[in-house]
């Protein structure tokens, strides 16, 4: 049986996970790259069938020349479809933790973005592989349960008052992307630092993943259902998400046998925590 496509994909997934309704305005984060001219293009096709109005922004980080040639591949593609497309850029300053920062500076700036725009949800074109990626990543780094359960189809954003992240593309492998760009005869930009081994992630991508996949040719799917099946033990189990330190903080006090402690979390909240027998149970946010 041959595999859906990767528009059949985004349609499952937007559907099954209401990533957004009918009427919202969903706002497309992109870069240029085969990812999120991907994921505009995928929502540009699905706008008549769900509904959805549609804008698109472009990041520019200020980091390479040719970011803004990129980020024409978008420009083009949005223009073609009626679709409002606006740039955007950033000053980041070269350093350690470089890409984290970008990151971080490019969340920010969407935000700012979908709020101008009066966005519903902000889309990303992050696929199955990103997802893998990023689960090993959390794990060669140490992560707990909330680390592990990486990238899920939708997300609220750190600040309780922003705009939800979803990503449309999450069923998604690599190869559905190139075989979608290439059907429909979209171009598209190669970013060179995907391919600079003084990233980790690059490494992952290139060295870690090939050889599991040799190993277990189903990879790709088990690390996304790990991190499925994390986020759903999160969603039922407020206590999965301490981290070692605050576990390890409940489990010292269960065995001075008191009856509660106390942990501080994210936020600066206190959270308190009673043993009912031997077993942990979050009673409350102070």
């Amino acid at each position: 049986m041959s595999r859906p496509t990767l528009l059949s994909l985004a349609r499952r997934l937007v559907r099954d996970d209401a990533l957004w309704k009918r009427a919202d305005h969903v706002l497309c984060a992109t870069s240029g790259g085969p990812d999120s001219m991907a994921m505009l293009h995928a929502a540009i096709l699905l706008r008549k069938r769900l509904g959805h109005e549609l804008s698109a922004v472009g990041v520019d980080h200020g980091l390479r020349a040719a970011a803004s040639e990129e980020l024409g591949h978008a420009r083009a593609l949005a223009a073609q479809h009626d679709v409002p497309f606006r740039t955007i850029r950033l000053r980041v300053a070269r350093g350690s933790n470089l890409q984290a920062r970008a990151r971080e500076a490019r969340h920010a700036a969407l935000q700012r973005a979908a709020k101008r725009a009066a966005a519903d949800v902000i889309a990303l074109g992050h696929t199955a592989d990103d997802r893998a990626e990023t689960v090993i990543l959390r794990i060669l780094r140490g992560a707990g349960p909330r680390g592990v359960a990486a990238m899920p189809s939708s997300a609220a954003a750190l600040s309780s008052r922003g705009i939800p992240l979803v990503r449309p593309l999450l069923l998604a492998r690599r190869a559905d992307v190139m075989a979608h760009l290439a059907r429909h005869d979209i171009s598209y930009a190669d970013d060179p630092s995907n391919c600079d081994a003084r990233f980790l992630r690059v490494r992952i991508r290139h060295e870690v993943l090939p050889l599991l996949e040799e190993l277990s040719p189903g990879i790709v799917t088990h690390l996304c259902a790990l991190a499925d099946m994390l986020q759903t033990t999160l969603d039922t189990d407020p206590l999965e998400a301490l981290n070692r330190a605050q576990r390890f903080s409940i489990e010292r006090a269960r065995k001075q046998g008191r009856k509660k402690t106390t942990v501080r979390v994210s936020g600066g909240r206190d959270l308190e925590v009673v043993f009912l027998g031997k077993t942990p149970v979050l009673r409350a946010h102070k």
